[in-house]
């Protein structure tokens, strides 16, 4: 997990954030962290890393604590929506690998987390109902950017077993 945390953080902040489509599309890839960190009993850990992750985001972003904030809620409200998709208890945790999962469950899991990631990241940046419109549209067309990554990359480096 520290290669994907350090990967996933010189991901975003030396490529990623340097891609700036139509003036504010950009993919926040760094949240794929989330996913893929293990299920265990002890959240705080995890807790921990996803707030890092995002701080470190947010420092070489200048972004004030947004980043922080947005993966810290996702990774807190993930164990949720784990119940919810994949119908997964306490003692399933030790056993749960997302790969393993049907491809239906993974992605409305992947895109629920990444939309409200994105909508928390956007209306904060914003922070203003004036920018509504830009909050909305920065949330759809950012996670699209994002999801296609993810599953692109998901594709191309998973073997086929």
């Amino acid at each position: 997990m520290v290669t994907l945390f350090i990967f996933l953080l010189f991901l975003q902040v030396f490529v990623l954030n340097n891609i700036l489509f139509l003036d504010s599309i950009n993919p926040y890839l760094y949240i794929v962290f989330v996913f893929l960190y293990p299920l265990k009993t002890n959240r705080i850990p995890f807790l921990f890393y996803s707030f890092l992750l995002g701080l470190l985001v947010d420092f070489f972003s200048d972004s004030g604590g947004i980043h922080a904030f947005s993966i810290l809620y996702i990774a807190y409200i993930r164990l949720f929506f784990i119940r919810i998709y994949f119908r997964k208890v306490a003692t399933d945790f030790a056993f749960f690998k997302l790969k393993s999962e049907s491809f239906g469950k993974v992605f409305n899991y992947v895109v629920t987390l990444t939309v409200i990631h994105h909508l928390i990241y956007f209306t904060f940046a914003n922070f203003s109902f004036q920018n509504l419109s830009n909050v909305i549209s920065n949330t759809l067309f950012s996670c699209v950017f994002t999801l296609t990554l993810y599953f692109l990359g998901t594709y191309l480096f998973t073997k086929n077993e």
